[in-house]
């Protein structure tokens, strides 16, 4: 195997340990509460120390798993979502599948629909919000080594706001609540501050600070 072949080989191992890890965190998480899920833009979402802040009568988990695409998650929805038995789910899942370079809505919505189907049969009773995609810096991933960065925050710019839609559409569709919770992340151009991106995708802690506080009204709510 080449370097790149050696890579995506343990980025895939990597990716099934968490989904194997998960499997027997679940045996011991208090059913009914808060659940936090998706790929890598929720698995860094600080939750255990952002929580202890705030006293919000329940537990928040966190089963993101960076790299996931939905298509994974529906290989692992039992772990990630459904074996938590979550009053209230919070998702954030897409943001690999639109920097794909073969990538098409109707093959996006199908998987995100499918998604949503099960936890509509299986969870009926939990509240579900789809949060709206991060934005990216481009000037940050420029910065990067290597063209990967760059490339992804591209792709992720050209289709993101037709993956909103799509998202979006499908909330009002299967009664979820479509959410915008990037107020005060988000520069004059609409692309996340300079200051809270670690490279053109990801974020600091900083910036996952600003969206609790803007994620709060919906978990207080629910």
């Amino acid at each position: 195997m080449n370097k790149e072949e050696i890579l995506n080989q343990y980025f895939r191992e990597e990716k099934a340990g968490k989904v194997k890890l998960f499997k027997h965190l679940n045996l011991h998480v208090k059913k009914g509460q808060i659940l936090f899920t998706g790929s890598s833009l929720m698995e860094q979402f600080p939750v255990n120390e952002i929580q202890q802040k705030y006293d919000l009568g329940a537990i928040i988990y966190n089963r993101g798993i960076g790299g996931f695409t939905i298509p994974e998650m529906l290989d692992a929805v039992e772990e990630q979502i459904l074996e938590l038995e979550p009053a209230v789910i919070f998702l954030n899942i897409g943001t690999n599948d639109i920097s794909a370079q073969e990538w098409s809505k109707e093959t996006f919505e199908g998987d995100y629909r499918r998604l949503l189907e099960i936890i509509k049969e299986r969870l009926p009773k939990t509240g579900v919000f789809l949060m709206k995609y991060y934005p990216v810096n481009e000037e940050v991933a420029e910065q990067m080594p290597g063209d990967g960065y760059i490339r992804t925050v591209r792709c992720r710019m050209e289709r993101m706001e037709t993956a909103n839609q799509v998202v979006c559409d499908l909330a009002r569709e299967f009664g979820y609540q479509y959410i915008d919770v990037n107020s005060g992340i988000v520069d004059f151009n609409g692309q996340v501050k300079k200051e809270l991106s670690k490279d053109g995708i990801h974020l600091w802690p900083e910036a996952y600070e600003i969206i609790f506080e803007n994620m709060k009204p919906y978990i207080l709510e629910s």
